[in-house]
């Protein structure tokens, strides 16, 4: 990172400046021990963007957050946590380890008390990006229809195509686990669970019962494509998903939703619309058949993960079942899904949803 152009982080409609420090190191400490991410200049504290209430001692302010990132508050030694008080005047209180609650916020001066909660903020988000996506909006495209295509669709390409490289039934997806991802979702307690819950409720209400007209969406599942630019060297092959009835409206909605939960900062912003497909082929399967095609690339440490993976040759597949037909489908539910979790049917279990109807 460039002391001149530093990374920027937008929090509450605001874009703060976050500056490299030069982190203090100790001997025998474990790898994935917290350290101190950086602080936060700004030309103008936002004090109006926090509710700082005052008090016979002073002023509070209270910060609500999940367990999970209290550690990254609190620092090696406690030392994030002091260097926080001491350079805004402040006492910060954190809820022991494993027990939910507020992080409380008191000091003498409001610029004091606005500052270090805009400080936590930023710490939090820097270390929610580098949590693994635990949960993801999707629409299940598992219908029996298309989960006996789809099988069709297997055997045929291991029929004609299993001579060509990497090639083999280990990489193509489970049939009962098909769907079609809004967007990933870092979920670290039951409270953002159910928050989720309500934001896609507010969703259901606010746009997409006008946009679905309070019915399915019938859709059709064909044609595929892959994801990089080397035919011949493909990682990920998908079926496309569109409307039966050539309108705009599914891509629409899964726009609208997205746009909805980047504003709400449940999801990270990484794309303006949503990609209207179902992986069908994904070399992560091959070592691991419970491997997800999406995963972040930063462990909670801030590791980079490096995925070995083989591609194969998808050219004689591309052009054998280029406009291959998986089936209709009527999509009349958002579910909030959970990774590496499976119900009773074989598919991703299902924390929540919304129906059209």
């Amino acid at each position: 990172m460039e002391v001149l152009r530093p990374q920027l982080i937008k929090i509450g409609g605001r874009v703060y400046r976050k500056n490299p420090i030069q982190e203090q190191t100790y001997q025998h400490e474990e790898e994935d021990d917290d350290y101190y991410q950086g602080l936060v200049e700004c030309a103008e504290e936002p004090c109006e963007t926090y509710e700082v209430v005052q008090t016979p001692q002073g002023f509070r302010c209270t910060v609500k957050a999940p367990s999970l990132l209290y550690k990254h508050i609190v620092g090696k030694r406690g030392d994030t946590r002091k260097k926080l008080e001491v350079e805004t005047k402040t006492s910060i209180s954190i809820p022991k380890p494993g027990q939910e609650g507020e992080i409380v916020i008191t000091g003498q001066h409001r610029s004091g008390v606005v500052s270090a909660r805009t400080r936590i903020d930023v710490l939090l988000l820097t270390f929610r990006r580098k949590q693994p996506f635990t949960h993801f909006l999707a629409f299940f495209l598992n219908e029996a229809e298309v989960q006996e295509r789809f099988l069709k669709f297997q055997e045929e390409v291991l029929e004609k195509c299993s001579m060509d490289h990497g090639v083999d039934s280990s990489i193509f997806q489970n049939p009962k686990k098909l769907h079609l991802t809004i967007g990933m979702l870092v979920l670290l307690s039951e409270q953002e669970i159910q928050q989720t819950c309500e934001m896609l409720q507010q969703c259901k209400e606010e746009f997409i019962d006008d946009i679905s007209g309070g019915k399915p969406l019938e859709v059709e599942m064909s044609g595929i494509e892959y994801m990089n630019d080397d035919p011949g060297m493909v990682d990920v092959l998908y079926a496309k998903v569109h409307m039966k009835d050539g309108s705009n409206r599914l891509q629409e909605l899964v726009d609208r939703v997205l746009e909805r939960f980047q504003a709400s900062g449940l999801i990270v912003k990484e794309w303006n619309s949503v990609k209207l497909h179902a992986t069908v082929m994904n070399t992560l399967f091959r070592k691991d058949p419970n491997a997800e095609g999406r995963y972040n690339l930063y462990t909670a440490d801030g590791k980079y993960i490096f995925k070995e993976r083989e591609s194969f040759d998808g050219r004689n597949i591309l052009k054998l079942f280029e406009n291959f037909y998986f089936g209709t489908l009527k999509l009349n539910s958002i579910h909030i899904s959970q990774r590496f979790t499976v119900d009773s049917f074989g598919n991703y279990a299902s924390c929540g949803q919304i129906d059209f109807f």
